[in-house]
């Protein structure tokens, strides 16, 4: 059957014939005009529940903490006997002039980043390892990763306190084992340091398993051919996880280690329990440091400004982060 054209002007193109409005065929746009129809409000529409929590759970007391920093609040003020009297600056110019907040930032920075160093080392450690094991190996080592991440803060403090008790530890009995070693009644927070590097232990006990499970799973979209071409050409096995797995992996691992200093930098309950709620002044930590500057001293203030210096720093950290994840968006 011979097909019937519609004859054209020479030079003219053909008349293009548009679908109806309505229509579903193939070049049809949901919405009508436009093609978007309001489809730009959807988004919003559906995550305004999770905002609205946000903004009732978060916005409150953060803008209860910067007005709180910047007044003179105690307990007169907390009762009801004076009123909040404006401070302006004052309460950080007190803060930051103070030196014991230098010690107690520079502690913090100090413990946060042995924490996370030790974190991601033993992580990549265990992820690694779990390629090269059988399938109930691996098995045994996830089960043992879950068991530790999904036990409850104070239940591990409880279990520290007696693995490095000074009288009935199972540590110092063990080291004690060592020839030349006698740790029997050995006092692990009698200094600042070494109680703090308990609890730093503690906090890598409890970060490693996400760590760990995370990592694994990036491992797994590590192409092996690249590997393999690495190792043909005379790398051995720290240069295929130098150039090959570390680039790879190089958006998680920004990911994981940006999270574990702001996790680490927070850490509150495990130096808090540890010290059985008074920690002394050399086991001080931006968090427990504002607590009791708040709680202990009764000044509010002062304790609302360390806090939000607190706030400002993690959100340097932050910032850190996104710049470096941009940089990895631009170069894929």
């Amino acid at each position: 059957m011979e097909k019937t054209t519609t004859p054209t002007t020479a030079g003219e193109p053909p008349t293009r014939h548009d679908p109806p409005t309505g229509s579903s065929g193939p070049g049809a746009r949901p919405g009508g005009k436009g093609g978007r129809g309001g489809g730009g409000s959807i988004p919003w529409l559906l995550l305004a529940p999770c905002l609205a929590v946000l903004a009732l759970v978060l916005g409150y007391p953060l803008t209860r903490l910067v007005t709180l920093s910047f007044q003179k609040f105690g307990q007169p003020q907390l009762w009801g006997f004076q009123d909040p009297e404006s401070a302006g600056f004052g309460n950080f110019a007190t803060v930051l002039g103070d030196g014991e907040f230098w010690a107690v930032v520079l502690r913090t920075i100090v413990f946060a980043a042995g924490a996370v160093i030790l974190t991601m080392v033993i992580g990549m450690l265990i992820a690694l390892l779990q390629q090269r094991v059988s399938g109930w190996v691996k098995t045994l080592i996830n089960i043992a990763l879950v068991a530790s991440w999904g036990m409850p803060i104070l239940v591990a403090v409880t279990v520290f306190k007696w693995m490095f008790d000074t009288d009935y530890g199972v540590l110092n009995w063990v080291l004690s084992r060592i020839p030349g070693v006698d740790l029997i009644g050995h006092n692990w927070f009698a200094s600042g340091p070494q109680g703090l590097a308990v609890i730093m232990l503690l906090v890598v006990w409890g970060a490693v398993p996400f760590v760990a499970i995370t990592l694994t799973a990036g491992l797994t979209q590590v192409p092996a051919e690249l590997e393999e071409a690495a190792r043909l050409d005379g790398a051995g096995a720290w240069g295929v996880f130098r150039h090959v797995t570390v680039p790879i992996l190089k958006p998680i691992i920004v990911m994981l280690a940006t999270l574990s200093v702001i996790w680490d930098m927070g850490v509150f309950p495990q130096v808090f329990v540890m010290r059985n709620g008074h920690p002394e002044a050399e086991f001080q930590l931006l968090t427990t440091y504002s607590y009791d500057k708040a709680f202990v001293v009764n000044d509010y203030s002062q304790g609302s400004a360390i806090a939000l210096l607190t706030v400002l720093l993690l959100l340097g950290v932050i910032a850190v982060y996104m710049r470096q994840m941009l940089k990895i968006g631009e170069v894929e």
